[in-house]
């Protein structure tokens, strides 16, 4: 098997190959073939392979995804590991794109709400906007789904030509239908970039999508406009950022720090006893030309914040402040290796991630210091909006605000939403 070096969480450059067991792919694409090569890089690579039950055959399951279900280490890796198609692993690190309709949402009890569309997207042409309220999907009303726990299906597989029809309520309360069709679509990894004023200060904003390839150039145009701006201080935007490559991260790291972080321990990552005398490695900031240098940031963050997004914050914190505003963030401090069986990508929680005080473990996520809701009846990047606004209080004041307290109380409100696993805490898009 030709080893994959860009992983589902993270990308670690290897300096050393895998064992043969790795390398060599399953005997055939058989399911019991594959089932035991999955069992296999469990066994050597599974951040919590001593843990993996000794009793239970992989052969006895009707695919390689049943059987990762059923080993899995839980309670921790409830939604961390996962079996996905090659097709869409390298779409979406590549070329940052996915099949589906091409927005955001967030699921309450009775709709969901949506909170971000793609450019040239069929939600787009639907005219579906940021604030709207989607009621019935297919004729079944999202109420009815969420309470009997089919939400997470309503919009069908990830196939071109995959056909829904919706109902959907307008701010203003007018109510329209629309059929929309899946297919390519492409997010925008930086999808806005703009600089405000806040008691003197320049205040650069960023809205960071995903960590895949195309993100680097994208980040770089978007940190050099905001030095040749005068930007001091940064706002930077994750809330429906679930992470990415790793080199990515180093990368956006490294803009913000700069000549402060240049040198210094990023990140270390650990594995398992089997493999970490090998594999355990160090990695260090550096210092693009775009940096800002900046002092301290500010991130907004969600539920739907993680993987490489908290390793952002993670990793800044032992050399400045970094205030988190919004909401705790999903908790993975952990990645993943892309493993290539067939057409698929076995995505195994291989190792954990540590900053330069050896910190992390954060699986519960990572706690805002300033609560601010994702306030949907607001465009991104306008000042007024909730997260935002508690932002840019926080860079006047170095506090939080009033508003926030209040915001406290929509604590249950926040604990209700549904977690999102695998494939989908990663795209957190339909």
């Amino acid at each position: 098997m030709q080893r994959v070096l860009s992983s589902l969480a993270l990308i670690f450059a290897l300096l050393c190959p895998f064992p043969a067991a790795a390398q060599s792919g399953p005997s055939s694409c058989s399911v019991s073939s594959q089932n035991l090569y999955v069992r296999d890089v469990l066994n050597s690579f599974y951040y919590w392979n001593q843990f993996l039950p000794a009793n239970v055959s992989p052969t006895s399951f009707t695919t390689p995804e049943a059987y990762l279900e059923a080993v899995r280490y839980r309670p921790i890796d409830n939604t961390y590991s996962y079996i996905q198609s090659a097709a869409a692993n390298d779409a979406f690190y590549s070329d940052s794109q996915f099949i589906g309709y091409g927005m955001s949402t967030q699921t309450t009890t009775t709709d969901l709400r949506v909170l971000q569309v793609f450019d040239a997207s069929p939600a787009l042409e639907a005219s579906l906007e940021r604030g709207d309220r989607i009621t019935q999907v297919n004729g079944q009303s999202v109420a009815a789904m969420v309470a009997n726990g089919t939400i997470g299906g309503a919009f069908g597989a990830a196939n071109v030509g995959v056909t829904t029809e919706i109902v959907f309520e307008k701010p203003s309360g007018e109510q329209r239908t629309a059929r929309v069709v899946k297919r390519l679509v492409t997010i925008p990894t930086v999808s806005l970039t703009r600089v405000v004023e806040a008691d003197g200060r320049k205040v650069g904003y960023l809205f960071f999508r995903n960590f895949v390839r195309p993100s680097e150039a994208a980040l770089n145009e978007a940190f050099a406009a905001l030095k040749a701006s005068g930007a001091t201080e940064l706002v930077l935007d994750l809330r429906y950022n679930g992470g990415g490559l790793v080199d990515i991260a180093v990368h956006l790291a490294s803009l913000i720090g700069g000549a402060r972080t240049n040198g210094q321990v990023l990140l270390s990552y650990v594995h398992n006893d089997r493999v970490g005398p090998t594999y355990n490695k160090t990695t260090r900031f550096t210092n693009p030309d775009e940096a800002l240098n900046l002092s301290r940031l500010v991130v907004i963050t969600t539920r739907a914040s993680a993987s490489a997004s908290e390793l952002i914050i993670n990793s800044l914190r032992p050399y400045m402040p970094v205030a988190v505003v919004g909401d705790t963030t999903y908790g993975k401090p952990v990645g993943q290796y892309g493993f290539n069986f067939c057409d698929k990508v076995l995505a195994a929680v291989s190792f954990s991630i540590k900053n330069a005080n050896d910190e992390g473990d954060y699986f519960t996520g990572i706690p805002p210091t300033c609560v601010a809701a994702d306030d949907s009846t607001h465009q991104l990047g306008d000042p007024s909006e909730g997260s935002f606004a508690e932002a840019l209080t926080y860079i006047r004041t170095g506090a939080c605000s009033e508003r926030a307290d209040v915001s406290r109380s929509m604590r249950r409100a926040f604990d209700d939403q549904p977690r999102v696993t695998a494939w989908q805490s990663l795209l957190n898009a339909w």
